[in-house]
């Protein structure tokens, strides 16, 4: 990204270090001096996976929380697929994920509370890993009643949804993973 991107870019940019190479990839033939120190890293917000070449100030480690475009610490920013993910990255997004639900649990609780229909068939609820017809409507039933706070009132109050967090991680992972899923909650389609 261009230094005028990164200025007209809005919002916050906070990211979750996943993995960090400081010699580079593995599989770069380069010498050494030639290879630039890489981290793996994940939007904390809009769940975008990024690659970024790091500069010289600062160490930054796996599981730090960073601004991406810290240009003290990040020289290049790069958008990347799933499948561009090392290994040790790919191996800690599943956990990551799983903290960043815990720590806001409220506004992923509220993704139970305000889904909304997406056609005359199809309910967001729906996109969620094991809901059907049946536990979408307990769903919306009950929080008619009352809105959910928790994942435990959740669970409690709708017979059938067992782990309600595990569920909305299970999609995260699956928008991250998926290229060519028709319908997004989480994660907004890669314009690679």
């Amino acid at each position: 990204m261009s230094d005028d991107e990164r200025d007209g870019a809005a919002g916050d940019h906070t990211a979750v270090v996943l993995d960090v190479l400081p010699h580079g990839r593995s599989g770069d033939d380069r010498p050494q001096y030639q290879k630039e120190p890489l981290a793996y890293a994940l939007d904390t917000e809009r769940f975008e996976l990024y690659e970024l070449v790091l500069g010289d100030s600062g160490a930054i480690s796996i599981a730090d929380y960073i601004d991406i475009y810290d240009t003290e610490q990040i020289q290049r920013v790069s958008e990347i697929a799933y499948e561009d993910l090392p290994g040790g990255a790919s191996s800690e997004l599943e956990y990551v994920i799983d903290d960043l639900v815990t720590e806001n649990e409220q506004q992923f609780v509220d993704v139970y509370n305000e889904a909304q229909p997406i056609t005359l068939r199809l309910h967001q609820l729906n996109l969620l890993p094991g809901i059907g017809k049946k536990l979408r409507n307990d769903i919306l039933d009950e929080r008619k009643r009352k809105p959910f706070e928790s994942f435990s009132e959740l669970e409690s109050r709708i017979s059938g949804l067992h782990n309600p967090k595990e569920v909305l991680v299970e999609r995260i992972i699956e928008e991250i993973r998926e290229d060519d899923l028709k319908y997004r909650m989480f994660v907004r389609e890669s314009e690679q």
